[in-house]
């Protein structure tokens, strides 16, 4: 689960100063140094937590598989960096149709084009446009997108059942009539060459990073996020389910104080409701 991100994040923490310490010389306060200089280097609070989480279970790892004696996890006893304030980005008027049309149309992009990895420059990912329409429509994660396999997909039923998810927890996710329509197109190209099994999206979380930052760029969109179509996403879904736990139940999140992060109705929107 998200395994490709952690070997990205593995291979960047290779290239961090911090990787020339033995774990026997990393103590609280070279952690906390290093803590100190991402941040000053610009990075968010966020950032440098995950950072912080993927030192300590690599310690963690050392201690419990490698017998490595070490007093504790210095990790453990250094003060985390503030969170920041949540996102709450979304789609500005016309700013969801210059995405797609920035994506490009898939019908028109796949002759010629690699099935999975990197594109030559200038060509558009053919896979882009249906995942993010996907995203747009199901709140489900990038990586959950990427992991998503035909044989978990029933158009019939309207349902794409994800095994294994960021949670711990398999969850099976309804398909909106437009999420149908997307994957019934993508199902008949993939029947036209053969097959339907395996990805639904065979390519990889990098392809995607690549892509979205040369698609949000052609369509001028600024501090656009992939993540942040799951916040909008969730904010259309829980205009439509306004019970927490329906709505939890489709974007699988397991706390509801953190799904109310992400549920953040226009105030005009609720201006029309009161009347």
């Amino acid at each position: 689960r998200g395994a490709e991100v952690e070997i990205i994040r593995l291979r960047s923490l290779q290239r961090d100063p911090i990787s020339s310490y033995s774990l026997l010389a990393i103590s609280p306060a070279v952690v906390a140094r290093w803590r100190d200089a991402r941040l000053a280097g610009g990075a968010q609070g966020s950032t440098v937590n995950r950072e912080l989480n993927l030192v300590s279970a690599v310690i963690n790892w050392g201690i419990k598989e490698r017998m490595i004696a070490l007093p504790g996890n210095p990790v453990a006893s250094v003060r985390r960096p503030a969170a920041g304030k949540a996102r709450d980005r979304r789609f500005e008027p016309g700013e969801e149709q210059r995405l797609l049309e920035a994506l490009g149309d898939r019908a028109g992009e796949v002759k010629g084009a690699k099935r999975a990895g990197a594109y030559r420059v200038g060509t558009r990912n053919p896979w882009m446009r249906p995942l993010v329409q996907l995203a747009i429509e199901t709140a489900m994660r990038q990586g959950e997108l990427i992991a998503l396999r035909w044989e978990n997909v029933d158009l019939t039923a309207r349902t794409a059942r994800l095994p294994d998810t960021k949670n711990g927890e398999a969850r099976t996710v309804p398909l909106s009539s437009r999420a149908v329509a997307v994957l019934d197109g993508l199902q008949r190209g993939a029947e036209s060459k053969g097959g339907i099994d395996g990805q639904v999206f065979p390519i990889t979380a990098q392809a995607v990073k690549l892509a979205w930052k040369r698609a949000t760029k052609r369509a001028g969109l600024e501090d656009l996020h992939f993540h942040d179509l799951r916040h909008e996403a969730t904010s259309r879904l829980a205009e439509k389910l306004p019970n927490l736990i329906e709505l939890a139940a489709v974007t699988g999140h397991k706390d509801l104080r953190m799904l109310k992060r992400y549920y953040h109705p226009r105030a005009t929107d609720l201006a029309k409701k009161l009347g």
